[in-house]
């Protein structure tokens, strides 16, 4: 390890040591908590993932560092914290696969460009196919998936079983026969992501404000928004981006926007932590469950939709049990394992399962939501085209294809954030 590597591990320990017997008191702040200002030249309201990313490219790249980020609660309360972490630019229809590829190569020089360790994991992510149609559409989308640079291999089953050999080859009710290698996906920390842009943005003079909910909206004679309502008072802006998660319809109600949206809840569990198993991401092609394994050994899974709409943070049994089912049906070892705890995360579902970023009838006011299941992992790419349309007044090309007007043309982009996979029945 050498002086230098062992001088900073004691250190290190040294370190870790004296915060826990603080209490964990003597951490530093990584960014001031703000008092709100009686104006700014742009106001974002949700502090998660998105909103902070928009609020820092602002900064970053378009040098707009008078910024209010608006935060209900505090940073990573939100769908922010409430995910599976998974990252990933395996999508089949080219508007997405652009946009989520952009987002991919911004993962892969996040920690970098924000000097702060996001724990990216390109472990890859396995998509499992069990029918020669399934097979074929997988072909297709990772034809897709090279032709954007992002890399795809279909595998077979004896590829697929020496990557994850623990799997329900042959007892199944739909036996593997392959699956579709994403090897640059993988898995992030969401809270770490919403940390670390906090710090940033904060660093670059952008105003991070907790414990801030917004109770309306400021209109001037034409109607234009010109500011909003807090809980800690008016606050006036040039402009008001929304980037409030599954809560888009609520916010958006408060000036009479109606949205082509529905939001619903998404449950997600963990278990005990175990050794290393699971060495990717692997999803089931025959039901809806996805799996991966956290750093601190906990399995992390998750599957489809609650079937009602929903503000609530907490699911309902019948899906608790369709995903054991999927996992079971998956790989029966997971039966063994014990689930510490679950939790629901709040989406915004879209009518063609893409999300929006565009600005809104009403002057003034600009929208990034409907991200459907795709939200985590288009983090980087979300605020970096919201930042772009806010400073310019026009769309990034990358995200071109996300406006409101697709619905009216239509011009969908029906890949239903490629979430369900199709039941085989």
């Amino acid at each position: 390890m050498g002086r230098r590597g062992e001088s900073f591990m004691r250190y290190s320990i040294f370190s870790l040591a004296r915060n826990a017997i603080s209490g964990h008191h003597r951490w530093p702040r990584q960014w001031p908590d703000a008092t709100p200002r009686e104006a700014y030249s742009i106001i974002i309201i949700g502090g998660g993932g998105h909103g902070l990313a928009t609020a820092y490219y602002l900064a970053s790249r378009h040098r707009i560092s008078n910024i209010a980020v608006l935060e209900k609660g505090w940073i990573g309360s939100g769908s922010a914290g409430r995910n599976t972490t998974i990252i990933r630019s395996n999508y089949g229809l080219h508007e997405n696969e652009a946009f989520y590829e952009f987002s991919m190569k911004l993962w892969e020089g996040l920690e970098q460009d924000l000097n702060y360790n996001v724990m990216v994991s390109q472990r890859g992510i396995l998509n499992l196919y069990h029918s020669d149609g399934q097979r074929d559409a997988y072909v297709r989308r990772g034809n897709t998936m090279v032709m954007h640079g992002a890399g795809a291999e279909l595998l077979d089953r004896e590829q697929t079983r020496r990557i994850a050999p623990f799997l329900n080859f042959e007892n199944a009710r739909f036996p593997i026969m392959g699956g579709l290698l994403h090897r640059r996906g993988g898995t992030a920390r969401h809270d770490a992501v919403v940390w670390g842009y906090a710090r940033a943005a904060a660093a670059l003079g952008v105003n991070i404000i907790q414990n801030c909910t917004v109770t309306g909206f400021q209109r001037d004679s034409q109607g234009a928004v010109v500011g909003v309502e807090t809980t800690r008072g008016p606050i006036r802006s040039e402009k008001v981006g929304m980037c409030v998660a599954g809560h888009t319809s609520q916010v958006g109600s408060m000036v009479g926007l109606k949205l082509p949206i529905e939001s619903h809840v998404i449950q997600a569990f963990v278990t005990e932590g175990l050794k290393p198993v699971i060495p990717n991401v692997i999803t089931f092609g025959a039901g809806h469950f996805y799996i991966s394994q956290s750093d601190k050994g906990g399995l992390v899974f998750g599957g489809d939709l609650d079937g009602y709409k929903s503000y609530a943070q907490r699911g309902n049994m019948p899906v608790v049990e369709d995903v054991c089912e999927g996992g079971m049906a998956l790989m029966p070892m997971i039966g063994r394992a014990r689930i510490l705890r679950s939790w629901g995360g709040i989406i915004d579902m879209s009518m063609d399962g893409s999300p929006i970023i565009d600005r809104t009838p009403i002057d003034g006011l600009y929208l990034n939501g409907a991200w459907n299941y795709g939200g985590f992992k288009a983090t980087p790419a979300s605020g970096y085209c919201f930042a772009y349309l806010l400073a310019n007044d026009t769309p990034h090309e990358t995200a071109a294809a996300l406006r409101f007007d697709r619905f009216r043309e239509g011009r969908l982009i029906d890949e239903k954030g490629v979430g369900p996979q199709p039941n085989l029945h």
